[in-house]
């Protein structure tokens, strides 16, 4: 028998030895990766376990401004399944209910629509010592309302116009605003809403509009332009959030806030660096949408 033969017989048949030995390590590969795959109930519990030592730094940052009376408003931005509400969730499971409150506006009344345009917003801004998340905000005049025509093109003019010197208001009277814009792309919106069509735990939450939403792409991009391109200030600017993977943005989203404000008792064993293919600023965004048409003739996001 050859020492180092290149064939050996099996079942009455020459097989080749190096292609023998080849498929032999490939299953070897795909056993260790089956034995070594995290479960999806471990990716959950690992993700859970990741986020608990900022959400009891949320903690401390209210008591912050509970006991030196401030006021912080949270906006929450992006198309739909971005994963706003999902955030909102993790940001809030374990704060005091009683020192903060979420809101999410429904459709104006006729009442509220013959007001001050801000006026049905005002009426939900934190009193002192309290932390308001708004899923959705007064930004929906500069994104939802002029894609499907919910407001007037003057409505529009006069927002776009308006807005930074309302909120350069609200600043200089003391609250803290932290505008956050999620920011998903196409195809991961896509399999979202997806598997809101087939689970019945997530079917209440699409709606008509979301099923507008792909065809609609484009024309909420430009509108998303133009809001960063035209509200992102020094003063209030706008964070961008990249979303396609949830609990990366749920953690950054946590950092964000974190980060804007020093509060007392931080762990300063924590990592508060945000990752920056996760956080942009408005004027990246905007700086990176220009590129993009520039190059490619439209925006790719």
């Amino acid at each position: 028998m050859e020492k180092n033969p290149k064939e050996i017989f099996y079942n009455g048949r020459k097989v080749n030895l190096i292609e023998l030995l080849d498929k032999h390590e490939s299953l070897l590969e795909l056993e260790n990766k089956v034995f070594t795959k995290e479960s999806k109930g471990d990716r959950k519990l690992r993700e859970a376990q990741e986020l608990k030592p900022y959400q009891a730094e949320l903690i401390k940052l209210q008591t912050h401004i509970e006991e030196n009376n401030m006021k912080m408003i949270i906006l929450f931005e992006g198309r739909d399944a971005a994963g706003k509400g999902g955030t909102i969730r993790r940001i809030t499971r374990y704060m005091n209910e009683k020192h903060y409150r979420v809101v999410a506006l429904g459709k104006p009344t006729d009442e509220e629509l013959g007001q001050w345009y801000y006026q049905r917003h005002v009426k939900h801004f934190p009193r002192s010592g309290e932390i308001v998340l708004f899923d959705r905000s007064w930004y929906n005049r500069a994104m939802v309302e002029p894609v499907f025509g919910f407001c007037t093109k003057d409505e529009y003019k006069v927002f776009m116009n308006g807005v930074t010197g309302f909120e350069r208001d609200l600043v200089n009277q003391g609250t803290v605003l932290i505008k956050l814009y999620f920011s998903v792309t196409k195809d991961e919106q896509l399999k979202r809403f997806e598997r809101r069509k087939t689970d019945p735990l997530r079917q209440w939450k699409l709606s008509e509009i979301d099923l507008q939403a792909q065809d609609r792409w484009d024309d909420f991009t430009n509108v998303k332009y133009e809001m960063l391109k035209r509200t992102h200030t020094h003063q209030t600017p706008w964070t961008i959030i990249r979303s396609d993977d949830k609990h990366m943005a749920r953690l950054e989203a946590m950092k964000t806030i974190l980060n804007s404000v020093n509060y007392k008792d931080r762990d300063l064993n924590l990592d508060y660096r945000v990752n920056h293919s996760i956080v942009v600023s408005g004027s990246r965004e905007v700086e990176l949408m220009e590129n993009q048409l520039q190059a490619e003739g439209k925006f790719l996001h």
